[in-house]
């Protein structure tokens, strides 16, 4: 399946708790759609007491977000946009942006 967005992408949040919001793809979850994105959708984990760790603790870690709430980030201007795919001067299907019509790395 084909994705708008892949791994190592910068992306921003258009819709949810963290609207507005800008990170980079760290991992896709295919099966479910979903993706991990650096400093959004941050949730507080308890974790608890283990040998290791024998109080416990409380981290802050992000969670999944859906990819229909994520829109690509142009590198050339800077600005979320939509994206087509259609093929490049060597014949290949590459993704491009629909604002500015130049084709995303």
């Amino acid at each position: 399946m084909k994705f708008h967005v892949k791994k190592g992408d910068l992306v921003k949040v258009i819709a949810g708790n963290s609207k507005g919001k800008e990170g980079k793809i760290t991992l896709m979850i295919v099966d479910k759609q979903r993706a991990i994105v650096e400093g959004v959708n941050l949730v507080t984990k308890h974790l608890k007491p283990t040998a290791q760790n024998p109080n416990g603790s409380i981290v802050k870690k992000e969670a999944s977000i859906h990819l229909s709430n994520l829109m690509l980030i142009d590198t050339s201007n800077g600005l979320p946009t939509r994206i087509g795919r259609k093929l490049n001067p060597e014949g290949k299907l590459q993704r491009y942006s629909k604002k500015t019509n130049t084709f995303l790395p």
